[in-house]
């Protein structure tokens, strides 16, 4: 029988998603002033459970208070772990038989000055310019530091399952800790941590080993991974395809694949080469790539846009969950019109206020599409046709001039 958007997926662990569509993490950057999760999240979560898709995926959510990537994640660490106001949430995002998994996370030097004056990172290596005037050099993590993080991965993957998330997501793609430990860029070690590609994804390994040692065998968790860094001298797709094999070795449920980080931010739709706009994913051709890495399920973020796409996509092989993120922050009811009717196509489209060197100076997308997420945390229904200009004044009149500094995905 050939696969469809509506074919359910057995992962290894056993669980089973109702049909091929994901909402990838995209950060709320709502969370209290306590950084718990409130009635927003609830009713956030509550439009994307009734709106189809087999999996939520949360935006990040931080295992260390004094490491944050933004001035409203959530945390869920050992000490801090509002758990009425998590069930509040899983309780809406796992209505229809939907599956949420909390995406768990912690920045290294992806803190910005205005909340880390000295970040943790594999190594001392700032971010290269213009990006050190946000973001401070980093202090090197000391092993006793990097044993104790691996922990924290664990204490929130277990508390994220006590509170009802029915499966976890590590954050290692993007630039963020784990990403740090896998590119030869960001990690100069000399010790167990660093050097080869052997001692770099040590650290990713060790988390799902604490994770998986904590939520038992039965008990859903994914990664998120670079295909690259496209930056030269950075992790690469051969290291990353060997990752891949490794963490499929380790019994891993869900491999999503991106690519980028804050210096590289690929992940952000640049321009596109005319045979990857075609096929509409982006990361469609390492897939087919890693296909023949891992057995484990692999699910691909980025560029999707139509019906007929993903369906293309997922017959050719090369996928087995379509990462959707944008074009549900338009329309939360997008996948059960994906599987409905094979002419639906995505609502994102190119954003600009039409003044060229703010377009250039603002990150737009983030503005923009992370304040449709709080319209629908407030009840409201999302609005495609907001005014770019008039939604970043308004974004600039409420947080001032740190809102168009987070520069995260």
């Amino acid at each position: 029988m050939a696969l469809d958007l509506s074919s359910p997926l057995t992962l290894p662990c056993g669980a089973v998603l109702k049909n091929r569509l994901a909402k990838s993490a995209m950060s709320e950057n709502m969370a209290s002033p306590e950084l718990n999760a409130d009635a927003k999240f609830a009713a956030l979560y509550k439009a994307w459970a009734s709106g189809g898709a087999g999996l939520l995926i949360s935006g990040n959510v931080m295992c260390d208070k004094r490491a944050l990537g933004e001035p409203h994640n959530v945390v869920v660490e050992k000490n801090h772990a509002d758990l009425e106001g998590l069930k509040a949430w899983t309780a809406a995002g796992t209505a229809s038989g939907t599956h949420l998994w909390m995406q768990i996370n912690h920045p290294g030097r992806q803190s910005p000055k205005f909340l880390s004056k000295q970040p943790v990172a594999p190594s001392a290596i700032a971010l290269k310019a213009p990006l050190d005037r946000v973001f401070a050099t980093p202090r090197e993590l000391s092993e006793t530091e990097i044993l104790e993080t691996i922990t924290r991965f664990a204490d929130t993957a277990e508390l994220a399952k006590s509170a009802g998330f029915t499966g976890v997501q590590v954050h290692g793609a993007h630039g963020y800790l784990v990403a740090q430990f896998l590119s030869p860029l960001s990690n100069h070690r000399t010790d167990r941590w660093g050097g080869s590609i052997e001692n770099r994804m040590r650290f990713a390994i060790e988390i799902y080993r604490a994770i998986r040692g904590r939520v038992g065998k039965d008990f859903p968790v994914g990664i998120k991974l670079n295909s690259a860094d496209f930056q030269r001298g950075g992790f690469t797709e051969e290291e990353s395809l060997q990752v891949i094999h490794a963490l499929g070795q380790e019994g891993m449920d869900l491999v999503e694949i991106s690519g980028g980080s804050y210096e590289a931010p690929v992940m952000m739709a640049g321009n596109r080469k005319s045979s990857t706009q075609a096929r509409e994913a982006y990361f469609l051709e390492f897939a087919e790539k890693a296909r023949s890495h891992i057995k484990a399920p692999l699910m691909v973020t980025g560029g999707f846009r139509s019906a007929q796409g993903m369906r293309k996509a997922l017959a050719s092989g090369a996928l087995d969950v379509i990462g959707l993120a944008r074009s549900l922050a338009l329309d939360p009811s997008f996948p059960n019109k994906l599987l409905e009717d094979d002419g639906t196509v995505s609502l994102v489209r190119p954003l600009t206020t039409g003044i060229k060197w703010v377009d250039k100076a603002a990150p737009l997308e983030i503005i923009w599409y992370t304040r449709q997420l709080h319209r629908m945390g407030t009840g409201m229904e999302p609005n495609p046709k907001a005014s770019v200009l008039a939604t970043l004044l308004k974004s600039l009149t409420e947080m001032g001039w740190q809102s168009l500094k987070r520069v995260r995905s």
